[in-house]
């Protein structure tokens, strides 16, 4: 059965656990990315849910309740990305990627992204798709 996809806050926490590996619910509200002020109870609730949902799974360490990530980054960015690629870009990836270099991109990252770039053209030329 597919997941569905989670909500805003739900993305902020997984992205917070793919990136930092198993945290306390204090240590995920501590990460949060957006910055926004919440109370402990949320974060709990919502990573009780997330858990029912599958998305997370945790471990009790004493009395703490550790949460990790159950799903996978690149699975659910990537039905995340596909979906935004094709509801707002008609499915144009180039219309979607233009979008993305309007936006204040420096140096190093326009050098990162010409990396990424050369890196897609190698794995075609040597047939790794």
């Amino acid at each position: 059965m597919a997941l569905q996809q989670p909500s805003e806050l739900e993305m902020q926490i997984l992205s917070v656990l793919w990136e930092s590996g198993p945290l306390t619910v204090r240590e995920v509200l501590a990460h949060m990315p957006d910055r926004k002020k919440r109370a402990y109870t949320t974060i709990l609730s919502v990573l009780q849910v997330m858990e029912k949902k599958g998305y997370v799974v945790h471990t009790i360490n004493g009395k703490t309740h550790v949460f990790r990530a159950k799903v996978r980054k690149h699975k659910v960015l990537g039905s995340f990305v596909s979906k935004l690629v094709n509801n707002f870009f008609g499915g144009s990836r180039t219309a979607a990627f233009q979008m993305l270099l309007n936006k204040n991109v420096s140096k190093d990252e326009l050098r990162q992204i010409k990396a990424l770039i050369a890196q897609v053209e190698q794995d075609i030329h040597t047939g790794e798709e």
